[in-house]
């Protein structure tokens, strides 16, 4: 069996799906989303939904204020709740710090980023149960919050279904076809082939090893990353999300009261223990929960009969610089956006409409997010997109 179209988009996560939508905001309509089981089933379900702009690479800053300005206006988008709650982000530093936060929040609001930096007090009065001594400066998006992206994601793939997309669950892809140095397609686990003048590979996890047979060599690990929900012991308010530099983690409020707690002491990629992303303990080890009880425990003191009340594991696909890939390949005909390293779900319809951008145009529409910062080549170029304003000690936070 054969059939055509534009495009073909491997994989109905978050990525695929914003890509979906996005294409069909461009009037390319005639695109094939070929998901292997069900649409948001894989990683994309395991995202903590953090919803900040504070970047120091300002095109990350910047794809991040467009994804909230969508968030935002989700219910005219999509007509439907996605799951957005706009609680705020604080953002706290130590003193060795200082400096790198208050050039970063200056960047970040040259690219649109609504942010502002905010005494001890304030904070205070936002999150009340915090121990704030050890804090220096802290950055303040009262715009920002978390969202959910299994939802969301249902939400682009709709969205693009309405618009002409087919969206094909169940449809594993196997291979793609090449003739030549182009891409003209794929062929799906049943024999069917999908001829398609481009050919969009939105993997996450499953991205390298996919590319491997093509003689392409995209540097990913997957990292697996763990997530420990807790009863806070009492009623917290409308706190915002708190990210923590000092004792790298952050938290964030769910709906039913309890906090979300994630550890953002990540290591650098050379040190990254590759994980299986189809076969990993899917709760915390109780070396983690010791980890969250130490760091909850001293920076939350208000928390004083709290309690774990569950555990849940994803994994990450991160480049050597913990910023995607979005970009063409050698392959003529074929585009890839992976390796989002953490950031997917705020960033995703950026992403959706660069990946558009790039197939329709070849470049990016947006001056505040050259493509060429998420190029396929920059990795052997020994060019990473870094930022200008590093923390001291904070790992991976960009």
């Amino acid at each position: 069996m054969s059939e055509t179209a534009d495009v073909v988009i491997v994989g109905g996560g978050l990525e695929g799906t914003a890509a979906a939508w996005a294409l069909s905001r461009r009037g390319v309509t005639d695109v094939v989303v070929c998901e292997r089981n069900t649409i948001a089933s894989g990683m994309t379900g395991k995202s903590s939904g953090i919803v900040r702009c504070h970047y120091g690479v300002s095109s990350l800053a910047a794809m991040a204020a467009y994804g909230l300005e969508v968030f935002e206006q989700a219910e005219y988008i999509f007509g439907t709740d996605i799951g957005f709650r706009q609680t705020g982000y604080v953002v706290g530093v130590g003193e060795q710090n200082v400096d790198a936060l208050r050039k970063s929040l200056a960047a970040q609001r040259a690219v649109g980023v609504d942010t502002e930096e905010i005494d001890k007090a304030e904070v205070a009065e936002l999150w009340p149960f915090a121990d704030l001594d050890p804090f220096a400066a802290f950055g303040w998006e009262a715009r920002g919050g978390y969202g959910d992206a299994y939802m969301t994601a249902q939400a682009f793939s709709a969205s693009a279904r309405a618009a002409g997309a087919r969206i094909r669950q169940g449809t594993e892809v196997t291979d793609l076809l090449v003739d030549g140095e182009r891409v003209t397609g794929v062929r799906t686990t049943d024999g069917t082939e999908i001829a398609a003048g481009t050919t969009v590979l939105a993997t996450g996890v499953w991205t390298r090893p996919f590319l491997t047979r093509y003689g392409l060599d995209i540097p990913i690990k997957v990292i697996r990353e763990q997530i420990v929900m807790i009863d806070p012991g009492l009623d917290v308010g409308k706190v915002p999300v708190f990210s923590d530099l000092v004792s790298l983690q952050y938290v964030r409020p769910e709906v039913g009261g309890e906090i979300l707690f994630g550890n953002s002491d990540l290591p650098g990629y050379d040190a990254i223990d590759p994980a299986d992303p189809d076969s990993y303990l899917n709760r915390a080890t109780d070396d983690f929960v010791d980890l969250t009880v130490e760091k909850v425990g001293s920076r939350f003191p208000g928390f004083p009969d709290a309690s774990i009340t569950s555990s849940y594991a994803g994994c990450y696909d991160v480049t050597p610089d913990w910023n995607p890939v979005i970009s063409a390949t050698p392959l003529a005909g074929l585009v890839v956006a992976a390796g989002f390293s953490g950031h997917g779900f705020k960033i995703a319809p950026a992403v959706g409409r660069l990946v558009g951008d790039l197939v329709v145009d070849g470049h990016s529409s947006d001056p505040r997010i050259p493509a060429t910062d998420f190029r396929w080549s920059r990795f052997a170029e020994a060019d990473p997109l870094t930022t200008p304003y590093p923390y001291v000690g904070a790992g991976q936070m960009r």
